[in-house]
């Protein structure tokens, strides 16, 4: 597994030229400080500490309720996405929207 994703860990062996220091001031972007501990997405760790009050990753990645409220937690901060913001909502295309 490459652990590919957006962060420090996999930008310093596979894209050298990419920053892996975080936007918060953090030095290093890993995983578990994305989950843990970044600023940028505590008012968004309420959802992990439900299932976890330590945010303790072995409980959350090994518990229905924890893989959960991780899949929340992701979409409603948009973690580990390129921009590290949440996604906008796309919708469907409508037939009335397209050119004739």
């Amino acid at each position: 597994r490459t652990g590919h994703c957006f962060s420090g860990e996999y930008y310093s062996q596979f894209v050298p030229d990419e920053k892996v220091d975080c936007p918060c001031g953090g030095a290093f972007k890993s995983r578990e400080h994305i989950i843990r501990h970044c600023a940028r997405y505590k008012r968004h760790r309420h959802v992990l500490r439900a299932v976890s009050r330590d945010v303790s990753l072995p409980k959350i990645l090994g518990t229905a309720d924890g893989i959960e409220a991780l899949a929340t937690f992701l979409r409603k901060s948009g973690a580990f996405t390129r921009r590290g913001e949440p996604r906008t909502a796309r919708s469907a295309p409508r037939w009335e929207d397209e050119a004739e």
